[in-house]
């Protein structure tokens, strides 16, 4: 049913931390808390250190599950660092698809003021672009969850709002977020977010202005995850990707037929391009440019 009032304390939701280094392995979770060791951000050094840690869905009164669980991982040297996000699930199913549409199109009208709320990484839009008005429009004539995922490479494929997480696991995944293993910082995110999609499932419409979307919902104004600059070699990495892709691409396409090219990273013998189809699963391989074209040397 939509529209409906629901108190947004009341809604379900979710939490993905991301952070890179510490001890997860060693982690206590707590009942119904996971930890994901084989996520792909990035240390200082360029080594893939990433996990993610994420409880069960809980609701308002349940947050001090969080403190405790960032207490814990704090204490074996984890940290959130430029190339983490912070990933906030709602639950959907107080209205469910009645609310999907006018959420899509919600999105579509106040997304900046969101993702400026929240300071979103200049180098993270890669991460959740926005919804387009022509995906809003598609996604209306025929709700489905390809017209409201961008398409190209997978990292880029779910908006900011990423309202296709419905069709999946009954939710709207909000992705603007910077990481932070701050406490203060990630229930100030999650409150927003939950005022959010409890307005949109009350039918209100929202101005596209940060400081009065703050407003309009009750929420904090500041007190969110702060921006971070990656380092310079992080930039000239992706800026030598981003000139790479047109050459690599054909290459590619042979190959993982269908797949989409997740990354690619001088190594000490040629490139490695690594690859990753629907299922997720990433394929690597090492290449060298020759007078005649690419010259595939190994897969890793």
């Amino acid at each position: 049913m939509w529209p409906k009032i629901v108190d947004w304390k009341q809604l379900k939701f979710g939490v993905e931390i991301e952070f890179v280094g510490g001890r997860p392995t060693e982690v206590e979770l707590l009942p119904g808390w996971e930890m994901s060791l084989d996520e792909k951000q990035l240390d200082l050094t360029g080594a893939e250190s990433g996990s993610e840690l994420k409880p069960p869905p809980i609701q308002w009164e349940q947050r001090d599950q969080i403190r405790e669980m960032l207490t814990r991982l704090k204490a074996g040297g984890a940290e959130a660092n430029w190339s983490c996000g912070l990933h906030v699930h709602v639950g959907l199913e107080s209205w469910g698809d009645p609310i999907v549409v006018p959420l899509v199109e919600a999105a579509a009208q106040v997304q900046d003021a969101l993702r400026f709320l929240l300071r979103t990484s200049e180098h993270r839009l890669f991460f959740c672009p926005p919804i387009t008005p022509d995906m809003a429009q598609r996604f209306a004539a025929e709700p489905s969850p390809q017209h409201i995922r961008h398409r190209g490479r997978p990292q880029s494929h779910r908006c900011g709002i990423n309202a296709a997480a419905w069709f999946d696991i009954g939710t709207v995944e909000i992705r603007y977020a910077n990481g932070s293993l701050d406490y203060e910082e990630i229930v100030n995110t999650i409150e927003l977010c939950l005022r959010f999609v409890a307005a949109i499932g009350e039918g209100r419409q929202l101005p596209n202005d940060p400081e009065r979307l703050a407003f309009e919902l009750g929420a904090p104004v500041q007190g969110y995850p702060p921006s971070a600059t990656p380092p310079q070699w992080f930039k000239e990495r992706i800026w030598l990707e981003e000139q790479l892709l047109p050459l690599v691409a054909p290459f590619a396409a042979d190959l993982v037929p269908n797949g989409e090219i997740h990354h690619i990273v001088p190594v000490e013998d040629g490139i490695l391009i690594a690859i990753e189809t629907g299922e997720e699963v990433l394929h690597k391989f090492v290449c060298r440019l020759t007078n005649t074209g690419w010259e595939l040397l190994r897969r890793c």
